[in-house]
C-alpha cells in the first residue's frame, strides 16, 4: 500500500508541485473566461491567456532564482 501511495504522491507532484503557480495560472483561466462571459473580443481574452500565463510562468521562474 506504501508504493501505491509513493506512486500516486509522486504523478500528483509532477502537475501540482508548485502550488502558488497552479493557483495563479487558475486566477488567469478564471479571469479570462469573465472576459468572454461579458463577451469581450476574442482577442482580448486571449491576449489575457497567453500574456497572463507568460507573466505567472516568468514570476515562477524568477522565485526560483532568488532561492
Amino acid at each position: 500500500m506504501n508504493l501505491f501511495r509513493d506512486i500516486v504522491h509522486e504523478l500528483f507532484g509532477l502537475f501540482v508541485d508548485d502550488g502558488n503557480l497552479a493557483l495563479a495560472i487558475v486566477a488567469i483561466v478564471v479571469l479570462a473566461g469573465m472576459f468572454a462571459g461579458v463577451d469581450a473580443p476574442t482577442p482580448v481574452t486571449g491576449g489575457i491567456l497567453f500574456f497572463g500565463c507568460l507573466l505567472v510562468l516568468a514570476w515562477s521562474v524568477l522565485g526560483v532564482k532568488k532561492n
